[in-house]
């Protein structure tokens, strides 16, 4: 069975554009389980959760019954589905998407990028970057180039990727103290991601990154969590001495476009005295210490 349907029009607030299409409703269905199943939960616990029934959500799953454009928003909602693969379960059931994407660099997005540096310049001389979904850099405060110095430009350049160059072995990983540790808990991260998203770029981005080998005459064990550790540290030899970082995530509060919900700021925070010392060393030199 296939039905047409007409898009949002070119003056409507998505501005989609007036697209006829033949779409398949029952495509949905099986969108639907796979989320409902990476999330361990039963059709009985996502339907009481959607304010639906068993049976209805049954015959949404198995393409005998075409759910309303509000039934997916809902059930999306409760699998805590990204806003992305929103539009995408719409779509699959032949309906307009309800989220735009907005390049970062349009005007649209003009607020988001300035509270973005905001955030940035605001936490120097500590080291902070805005990070797009595949954890690729799309800025980044002066106090990164403390990070980045020694890196190659092949894995700097247009920003780079955080998960290359903390693991790839020409990145930090060659100054890396704990470097069994920190990729232990990246590849913990990415793996996580892709569990929990199904994406496959960032199913590509994790056979990658798991596949560099490890820089020689570093820890290749890393042993037992201290059970006295609140956060796994970043420890990196320079030049000027040894540092050690702990790192906070910031997400878009109630995101409604697919690009700022993707978006996030990792902002990189002195462990001890020596490193909040050096930090503001350089900062004050202006980098020339490096």
């Amino acid at each position: 069975m296939t039905s047409q349907v007409k898009y949002a029009s070119a003056g409507d607030p998505h501005g989609y554009g007036e697209i006829m299409e033949t779409q398949e409703p029952s495509r949905i269905g099986p969108l639907l389980r796979a989320w409902r199943r990476r999330r361990k939960l039963s059709q009985l616990d996502l339907a009481l959760r959607a304010d639906s029934s068993t049976r209805h959500l049954s015959c949404v799953e198995t393409g005998r019954a075409r759910p309303s454009r509000e039934l997916i928003l809902r059930l999306a909602e409760h699998l805590d589905v990204p806003l992305r693969d929103r539009n995408g379960l719409l779509l699959a059931a032949g309906y307009a998407p309800a989220y735009r994407e907005s390049p970062l660099d349009s005007d649209r997005m003009a607020m988001v990028r300035s509270a973005i540096r905001a955030m940035l310049a605001g936490h120097e001389p500590y080291p902070a970057a805005a990070i797009d979904r595949t954890w690729n850099i799309v800025d980044r405060n002066d106090a990164m180039s403390l990070l980045l110095g020694t890196v190659p430009p092949h894995l700097s350049e247009t920003g780079g990727n955080v998960m290359r160059l903390i693991l790839h072995p020409e990145g930090l990983a060659s100054q890396c103290l704990n470097f069994a540790q920190v990729r232990a808990h990246a590849l913990g991260r990415l793996r996580h991601q892709v569990d929990t998203t199904g994406h496959e770029d960032l199913r590509e981005l994790y056979e990658e990154v798991s596949a560099y080998p490890a820089p020689p005459d570093l820890d290749t064990d890393p042993g037992p969590v201290d059970p006295t550790g609140i956060v796994v540290p970043l420890r990196i030899r320079t030049p000027l001495g040894d540092m050690a970082f702990f790192s906070t995530i910031a997400t878009f509060g109630a995101p409604a476009d697919v690009t700022l919900s993707e978006l996030a700021v990792e902002s990189f925070f002195p462990m001890d005295e020596q490193t909040d010392m050096l930090l503001r060393t350089l900062a004050a030199l202006g980098g020339e210490g490096q």
